[in-house]
């Protein structure tokens, strides 16, 4: 009776295991649809862009306006933080929680410091009278910074929101997914920078 009871709980337990297994799949799958549709979403953008990155209204070239250094320091951090996204990722796999807020928090930081520089151009620009409203080129540059930048602002705060869960719950495999989900998220907008760097500021500046 006892080996039966035993067996029986077991075959529960697996299928259980199987059961959420499948969710975790189902959950990342889900989530790559989602980035296939926000690749759509800036593949317009870069289009926009491409069209009117010479329609200057007489206003100010990327030439003009585009300090590559200072670009590149924020190409830096951002390509950074995907790296220590990446550490936190192996420390979840190791199930050590201690070194996950590590890189997480490392992370975070990398990723704010991008944002801060990101909005000190935009204000920059704004405070020199070039805003969107300057030139088509100008509201192209700005809706597609402005989108990746919102992007980044929604990264963070799933960090800072996955970080609290992970506090009160500690790695389950529910939390394990989300993170996964944002590793994905987080390393996606780190290519559409590189492209963003390479179409907007690099061919910009030239």
């Amino acid at each position: 009776m006892s080996s039966t009871t035993t067996t029986h709980s077991c075959a529960i337990h697996d299928d259980g295991h199987h059961d959420h297994h499948d969710a975790g799949a189902n959950t990342v799958y889900g989530f790559w649809v989602y980035l296939m549709s926000d690749c759509i979403v800036f593949a317009g953008l870069f289009a926009t862009f491409a069209v009117l990155s010479t329609a200057y209204a007489g206003g100010p070239t990327g030439k003009e306006l585009f300090d590559l250094s200072y670009v590149l320091i924020e190409t830096f951090l951002l390509l950074l933080s995907s790296l220590t996204f990446g550490f936190a990722m192996l420390s979840a796999h190791r199930q050590n929680l201690p070194q996950v807020y590590l890189w997480l928090g490392v992370t975070f930081l990398f990723g704010l410091g991008f944002m801060g520089m990101e909005l000190n151009e935009f204000a920059h620009l704004l405070h020199e009278g070039d805003g969107p409203g300057r030139s088509a080129f100008l509201s192209a540059f700005f809706t597609l910074i402005g989108t990746h930048g919102l992007h980044v602002s929604a990264g963070l705060l799933w960090m800072v929101v996955l970080v609290i869960q992970l506090l009160r719950g500690g790695l389950t495999p529910a939390l394990n997914t989300r993170l996964a989900c944002l590793s994905l998220f987080w390393h996606f907008l780190d290519i559409v920078w590189i492209g963003v760097f390479t179409v907007v500021y690099l061919i910009g500046a030239m």
